[in-house]
């Protein structure tokens, strides 16, 4: 089943990816950009913005470059809806990728609220300010796509999950409501469900991570999963299918099993 217009041809589309400083992100960015979309970046982390947009050349038909840096906090509300208007006055957004993710292992014997609330911000009321930013210019239109990176720990309950996972958790229920409401007006909706890629945020794992990929290898499932029309795109499937059988199991399965394989 396709449930959204299949995005195959990037040319002459505009790309709003918002997390692109580092990881999948920024993978994505390249990605796209090597597919002749123009994509515009955001991120805190200005420097590193700068360096990926030097990496990228090239302009679009009319001489505008089609690498351009736009620094935010995805926190300020302000700086969001700047951004947005930065690159409306230029030209229309067909995909914007919410990627923007914190991310510190937590758990309730060890409960900081601080680090909760930054969880919260970022993961998940800056997606709400970029959807704030784009949905009224996207509701005229009657186009373009919207895709939100979550992450497979919001699926269930996991050790040291405490303060990710429920805001991934919350981006699956938010995703999966704007598609209700938002594909019978002609806008996509899409999901990412990454298992573990090499980033900076799992790079702080001291476990082995099964089915570790590339922010590469990412960016292209990603890619493939926009040009079948995906609502869920999930990788590695290797990893990411048994995630989703042990959403199916009851509570009496699920505790012992999680405890079990995790040793926590």
């Amino acid at each position: 089943m396709t449930f959204n217009t299949p995005l195959r041809d990037w040319h002459g589309k505009t790309v709003w990816l918002v997390g692109a400083s580092s990881g999948i992100g920024r993978a994505t960015a390249s990605a796209l950009h090597a597919q002749g979309a123009t994509v515009f970046v955001s991120a805190r982390h200005a420097q590193a913005l700068d360096a990926w947009v030097a990496q990228h050349p090239g302009s679009d038909g009319q001489g505008r470059l089609r690498a351009v840096a736009l620094p935010l906090d995805v926190t300020d509300l302000a700086q969001v809806q700047a951004a947005a208007r930065s690159i409306e006055a230029r030209q229309a957004i067909d995909l914007v990728l919410y990627c923007a993710g914190h991310y510190r292992a937590l758990r309730a014997d060890a409960f900081d609220l601080k680090e909760m609330l930054v969880h919260q911000r970022i993961n998940y009321l800056g997606a709400l300010y970029v959807l704030d930013a784009v949905l009224p210019g996207l509701r005229a239109r009657g186009s373009g796509h919207i895709s939100l990176v979550s992450s497979v720990a919001g699926f269930r309950g996991l050790p040291q999950s405490l303060a990710y996972g429920p805001t991934k958790a919350a981006l699956i229920n938010l995703a999966e409501t704007l598609y209700l409401d938002l594909q019978p007006l002609g806008i996509g909706v899409s999901l990412v469900n990454p298992g573990f890629v090499e980033t900076p945020l799992t790079a702080q794992n001291e476990f082995k991570m099964p089915g570790l990929i590339t922010p590469e290898q990412a960016a292209q499932a990603m890619l493939a999963g926009w040009a079948r029309g995906d609502f869920d795109i999930h990788y590695p499937k290797r990893f990411t299918r048994w995630m989703k059988l042990l959403r199916l199991l009851p509570y009496r399965l699920y505790f012992p099993l999680v405890r079990k394989f995790t040793g926590l």
